[in-house]
C-alpha cells in the first residue's frame, strides 16, 4: 500500500507525514490491532520506506530550478543529485535510524543498496520520475518508513545543499539495474554512525551539537541492542558450536 502526499513546503509536508503516522497507529489501536511503521517487520517481505520527492523553487518567480525551459535537466539539478550521491550515505542515521532500518537495504527487495540514479529506475537509491518540467524532482528512496519525516527530509535537503553550494558533478545515470553494482550505503547502524560523525561537509550544515546528541542517543540504543541474545543466535549456535 502506498500513500502519497502533495508536494509542498518541507516542514508542511513533515506535519502531514508525522500527523499521518500517528493517526494510523491510534485508529488502529481502536480497532484492537497494531500498525507499525518498522522498516522491516516482516521476514521475506518488502520493507516499509519514505521516498521523499525534492525540487527546488525560485522564491520570486516560483519556477523550478531544476529544469530548463525545454524540460532538461539544470546544472542546479545535476548538482544537487551530486550532492545526494556523496552525501547520503553520511546521513544514514536520519535517514535509516534503527538496527532494524538496515535489514530493508537488501538487493532485489524493492529498496536501494547504493547511491546511484537514474530516469524511472526504481532499483537505484536516486530516481528521476518522468514528469513535465514544473514538476522535475529527485526521488530520495532510501529513507525507511521509521525515520523522523523531520530529520530524514532536512537530511536529504542538506545533502542536494551541499552539493550545489559545491556545485559537484554527479556520475552516470544507471541504465538496467543498480543491484549489480557495488552495495555502497551503511550495512548496519554502527557504520552509519562512523560515517555520520566523519563527514565534515555533514557537520558543517547540522553542526556539531546536533550530530553529538544523535550519535550520543543511538550509542546507548547500540548498547541496549547489544544485550540482548536473539532468537536466531540460539536456534543456530546454542548447540552448534
Amino acid at each position: 500500500m502506498e500513500m502519497n502526499f502533495n508536494h509542498g513546503a518541507p516542514q508542511l509536508l513533515a506535519d502531514q507525514a508525522f500527523l499521518f503516522k500517528r493517526t494510523v497507529r491510534e485508529a488502529a489501536l481502536r480497532h484492537k490491532v497494531y500498525a507499525t511503521f518498522m522498516a522491516k517487520p516482516m521476514q521475506g517481505e518488502p520493507g516499509s520506506s519514505m521516498h521523499i520527492h525534492q525540487s527546488v523553487i525560485d522564491t520570486k518567480t516560483a519556477k523550478n530550478l531544476f529544469s530548463r525551459k525545454d524540460g532538461g535537466d539544470t546544472k542546479l539539478f545535476l548538482n544537487h543529485i551530486a550532492g545526494l550521491q556523496k552525501h547520503l550515505p553520511s546521513v544514514m542515521p536520519l535517514l535509516a535510524p534503527n538496527v532494524n532500518s538496515y535489514r530493508r537495504l537488501t538487493p532485489h527487495s524493492d529498496a536501494p543498496i547504493n547511491t546511484h540514479w537514474g530516469y524511472d529506475n526504481r532499483t537505484t537509491g536516486l530516481r528521476v520520475p518522468h514528469s513535465e518540467p514544473e514538476a522535475r524532482r529527485v526521488e530520495n528512496r532510501v529513507a525507511g518508513a521509521d525515520a523522523n519525516p523531520y530529520l530524514a527530509m532536512a537530511a536529504s535537503l542538506a545533502c542536494g545543499y551541499i552539493g550545489m553550494t559545491e556545485k559537484l558533478e554527479p556520475r552516470p545515470p544507471v541504465e538496467g539495474s543498480a543491484y549489480r553494482l557495488a552495495h555502497t550505503l551503511p550495512r548496519t547502524l554502527y557504520d552509519a554512525l562512523a560515517r555520520f560523525n566523519g563527514s565534515k561537509a555533514v557537520k558543517g550544515v547540522l553542526g556539531d551539537l546536533f550530530v553529538d546528541a544523535v550519535t550520543m542517543v543511538k550509542d546507548r540504543e547500540l548498547l541496549a541492542y547489544q544485550q540482548v541474545i536473539s532468537s536466531w543466535e540460539r536456534e543456530h549456535l546454542l548447540l552448534n558450536v
